[in-house]
């Protein structure tokens, strides 16, 4: 028997900033304020984890540093290429996993009218990751090396819980694991300490509402695919 349940107001906004965060690839110029910055934090580092850890620690750009660090990351990623990240990155994506992350790619190159098996194509947009795409700020999220997995996991709540609230002050985000194949050369950048490692990084600013890149949405599994109560 199908069972109704009243949606309340919190159920409700929550629903509706999920369904409205996408992930931005192209921005506008214009920084956002200090302020609403701050806030996005704090509002995140309310992020339950493991013994109350809070391994996260979150290091942002803005003006003229991010401009510096642009150029500077778009010049190591066009003279190396090779993954040299702090934590493992998949071997391979195999099975539902395969056809999400194609589903998801094809979407983004029919959306910039890339043709399939262009390779040069495929290539410019991918080093648009290191540009960050555009973005007026970055947020380098790390975690306690010797906190382990779990620390990584907790910090994945903190990511969203970002992105979240981000979404909540009108301000659009793009987490970028492809940050982390230059772990080592970031973290000697910014002087981040040995003893952390480096998850990911998020780009973040306005929306440039008119560019096509910014038009396309990926799919969600059903909630049968994901869900099974015993």
């Amino acid at each position: 028997m199908n069972e109704k349940t009243e949606k309340t107001p919190d159920a409700e906004l929550l629903k509706r900033l999920l369904a409205g965060r996408s992930t931005c690839r192209a921005y506008r110029p214009d920084n956002v304020p200090l302020a609403v910055i701050e806030d996005i934090v704090d509002i995140a580092r309310r992020t339950p984890s493991w013994c109350n850890t809070q391994p996260w620690q979150v290091l942002i750009t803005s003006g003229q540093r991010t401009e510096a660090f642009r150029e500077a990351l778009l010049a190591r990623a066009h003279t190396h290429t090779e993954t040299d990240s702090d934590i493992p990155f998949p071997e391979a994506y195999r099975d539902v996993y395969a056809e999400r992350r194609r589903e998801a790619g094809f979407k983004l190159y029919e959306a910039l009218g890339i043709t399939r098996g262009d390779k040069e194509r495929y290539a410019q947009q991918s080093l648009e990751n290191f540009r960050l795409f555009g973005a007026p700020h970055v947020a380098i999220l790390t975690t306690r090396a010797d906190l382990g997995p779990y620390a990584a996991v907790d910090c994945g709540g903190f990511i969203s819980a970002f992105l979240l609230a981000a979404q909540a002050h009108g301000v659009a985000t793009a987490p970028q694991a492809a940050l982390a194949r230059h772990a080592r050369f970031i973290r000697d950048y910014f002087g981040i300490a040995e003893d952390r490692h480096m998850v990911c990084g998020i780009s973040f600013g306005y929306a440039d509402s008119e560019h096509p890149v910014n038009s396309f949405r990926t799919s969600r599994a059903a909630l049968s695919e994901v869900l099974r109560i015993v």
